[in-house]
């Protein structure tokens, strides 16, 4: 997250993230988060307000648990901007009951894998997916993502600023797919391309 609780990032899509971590690697990035499970809760209301308002209400679960509010993206930018405010909860399953006293609801489930990496005043994301593997990287503005995305040799032009939810529908419209979370068990041993997220490869 960069200052002011304002989120400043893009994401590539990437067929090998061993190499891009050997990459980072080289180039002295330092582990923040080894690789670790993540189970994401997105919430609505009952009428799909947030959703139809670009809005995000997220209930994260990795090495710890985080509650997650996100404004919606900035538009005719060259990278994903947006509001954020996330802070930490003691306990996963109380702050689900929390949100479902106040009215909402899971909307959707996702998971991944997920190892970050500090290195030249960004963070970079090195995400596992159903769909496919990605990298994100955040900074404080675009002009630094472009730098570090360049030094990892990553293409500028195949960037992607949109969220993994309308990737998720992406793909579920250009495959008639009728799932509704996004689960390692409810894809394993499927194989999707670039293509069918509306993708290009980085890499």
């Amino acid at each position: 997250m960069a200052g002011d609780g304002v989120e400043i990032e893009v994401k590539f899509y990437v067929r090998q993230l061993s190499k891009l971590e050997e990459r980072l690697k080289s180039r002295g990035a330092r582990q923040v988060q080894p690789r670790t499970h993540e189970l994401n809760l997105r919430f609505d209301t009952p009428e799909g307000d947030l959703t139809a308002q670009r809005r995000v209400l997220r209930l994260r679960r990795d090495q710890k648990a985080w509650l997650t509010y996100k404004g919606p993206s900035q538009p005719g930018l060259t990278v994903g901007v947006r509001q954020e405010i996330e802070f930490e909860v003691s306990s996963f399953e109380d702050a689900k009951k929390f949100l479902k006293a106040l009215g909402y609801q899971i909307y959707m489930l996702y998971e991944k894998y997920r190892q970050v990496y500090a290195v030249d005043d960004v963070l970079v994301m090195l995400d596992e997916l159903p769909f496919g593997h990605f990298a994100e990287i955040e900074g404080a503005d675009a002009k630094t993502i472009e730098k570090a995305a360049d030094l990892l040799g990553l293409d500028w032009e195949a960037r992607c600023a949109v969220s993994y939810l309308e990737l998720f529908n992406r793909l579920k419209a250009r495959r008639g797919l009728t799932a509704h979370h996004l689960c390692f068990d409810e894809f394993r041993g499927t194989q999707f391309t670039p293509e069918d997220l509306g993708v290009s490869r980085a890499d």
